[in-house]
């Protein structure tokens, strides 16, 4: 994904469409989470590992929520100057630290309640 080059596309789409006007900070994040909303609803009565997401008409819902997700998040780092390529890279190597695969592998429990041990060793 060119990150850069999907920005430009966005901030000339409303820039044409005046729209900046509607972008603050606070009104792009409302939106990235009522998106993911209805991402989340299309899976809302699903019995879990359903298999439904592989029928075309509902992976053609998936991808569009999740496009507006993405288009969303970008035109939010955009305005707020936010590299999203270094923050992920940086947040992934926080997140190596807070679950070695020595404490969590195979586990969904959150970091502040894996069971520290005094061995720390980089993983």
């Amino acid at each position: 994904m060119n990150e850069l080059k999907i920005k430009k596309i966005l901030k000339e789409f409303s820039k044409k469409r005046d729209w900046d006007q509607f972008h603050s900070l606070k009104n792009l994040a409302i939106s990235i989470n009522l998106e993911s909303s209805e991402l989340l609803e299309i899976f809302q009565w699903e019995k879990e590992n359903s298999e439904f997401y592989k029928n075309k008409k509902n992976l053609s819902r998936i991808k569009d929520e999740v496009a507006d997700i993405m288009l969303y998040l970008l035109r939010f780092s955009d305005i707020a100057g936010i590299d999203i390529q270094k923050e992920c890279i940086k947040k992934i190597e926080i997140n190596k630290k807070r679950y070695p695969v020595r404490l969590c592998k195979g586990k969904a429990t959150k970091y502040t309640f894996l069971e520290k041990k005094k061995n720390k060793r980089n993983e």
